[in-house]
């Protein structure tokens, strides 16, 4: 018999006693304070670039310069994860990465700041990023045992969307006392615990040398995506994941325009908006902690999903600033229990020795996902409008997922288990 998906106060209370651990609570922490800084950068920079009178365009392609390489990379990241030193190739991407918020503060503080940099430097953490995520993905599933890979993913979820409400937070105090600056100069700085913890909670490996078959191209590159893609119940994950990646999260990117041009509000309403998905977020990690781990979570996921289109829907509608914030709960909510609930299902049913691949796959579907929305939405919002380009994306989010779940739902679980 399936374990019931109702919250319950003991199994909260174990998922809880895994952040006890020394190694799972470590890795927590460090996270949480880097997540912190990116979050506080990633409510500065758009903001910064409509003031520099930066277009939706531009809005669109800088969200698209820092997820799209992940449409070329992400699956090269994830034969890194299987077959590289985890350690080292960590160390250097995020220390490259790092750089990127230090050279926007020392070119602000000059006054030599223009829209193409920063576009230009998304570019270096997309592809930064599309390289190392794999490999920061797979970390939970190598500290903690396959029983306790949902709890470790919700406890992980939970940490991200706990420094998506602090980030926005500390970024709103930050530029409204001393400008952009400070949000960049903490993003700068909070590279330094994360790097520190995965040099020291990773074990040193050997690294494998990639034959002819293993390498690229035709091999080992799209052998486990091909492995993942032909089984339904795992694809299912990966295009409902990226149905609201793709047409749902530039919700998200737009966010300023529709703060700062069609409610005409300030950096302050924007900050509470982008803070108040990250409590939403919140809230849903919380609710898969309270969750049996041997729950099937892909109905909780489609569900979510569909509710994430909603939400899109809803906010075109909206005409009060008031309401904005609260549709942003729910977005948060849903997105993050849509996305958790996939990735688990995903790392859960992989076979270990392409769940690097796997998590690429998924990384790929969200993060490329993103940018490609965020692109042609960009494109929708120049032509039509910020309200008219989210009606269309909700909409067409909620036919994709409700046509996948179908089939979905339906499929047989991988290995042919009841």
């Amino acid at each position: 018999m399936t374990p019931s998906s109702r919250p319950s106060a003991s199994t909260f209370r174990d998922s809880l006693r895994l952040l006890l651990t020394r190694r799972f609570g470590t890795f927590w922490l460090a996270s949480l304070l880097s997540n912190i800084g990116t979050w506080a950068q990633q409510v500065a920079q758009p903001w910064l670039l409509l003031s520099l009178g930066a277009s939706p365009w531009l809005l669109g392609l800088d969200s698209f310069a820092m997820g799209g390489p992940g449409l070329l990379l992400m699956l090269v990241g994830g034969v890194l994860a299987d077959r590289a030193d985890r350690r080292k190739l960590i160390a250097v991407l995020q220390s490259i990465q790092a750089l990127c918020p230090v050279l926007i503060v020392v070119l602000l503080l000059n006054g030599a700041i223009q829209p193409w940099i920063i576009i230009a430097l998304s570019l270096v953490v997309g592809v930064t990023d599309a390289l190392s995520m794999p490999s920061f993905q797979t970390i939970v599933a190598s500290i903690v045992d396959r029983r306790q890979l949902p709890t470790g993913i919700a406890l992980n979820t939970t940490q991200f969307n706990l420094s998506r409400i602090l980030g926005p937070s500390l970024a709103g105090v930050l530029m409204a006392s001393i400008g952009a600056v400070g949000a960049f100069a903490v993003s700068a700085a909070s590279y330094v615990p994360f790097i520190a913890v995965a040099l020291w909670i990773l074990p040193r490996v050997t690294v494998q040398a990639l034959g002819p078959t293993e390498g690229g191209g035709d091999g080992q590159l799209l052998a486990g995506a091909r492995e993942v893609l032909r089984q339904p119940a795992l694809r299912g994950a990966v295009l409902t994941v990226l149905a609201g990646s793709a047409l749902c999260s530039p919700l998200l990117t737009f966010c300023p325009l529709l703060v700062k041009s069609v409610f005409q509000a300030d950096v302050g309403q924007y900050s509470l908006t982008v803070s108040a998905f990250g409590a939403g977020g919140l809230l849903g990690g919380l609710l898969l902690m309270a969750i049996d781990p041997r729950h099937d979570r892909r109905p909780l996921a489609s569900w979510a999903a569909t509710g994430f289109a909603g939400v899109v829907v809803a906010s075109a509608l909206n005409r009060w600033a008031a309401g904005l914030p609260l549709l942003f709960v729910l977005g948060g909510l849903s997105m993050t229990m849509a996305n958790a609930s996939a990735n688990a299902w995903l790392q859960a049913q992989a076979p270990a020795a392409i769940r690097g691949q796997t998590v690429s796959l998924f990384m790929l579907a969200m993060r490329g996902g993103t940018a490609l929305g965020g692109l042609l939405t960009g494109l929708t919002v120049s032509a039509w409008g910020v309200r008219e380009a989210l009606l269309l994306n909700g909409l067409l989010a909620l036919a994709v997922v409700m046509g996948v779940r179908r089939v979905w739902l339906r499929a047989p679980l991988p290995g042919g288990s009841a």
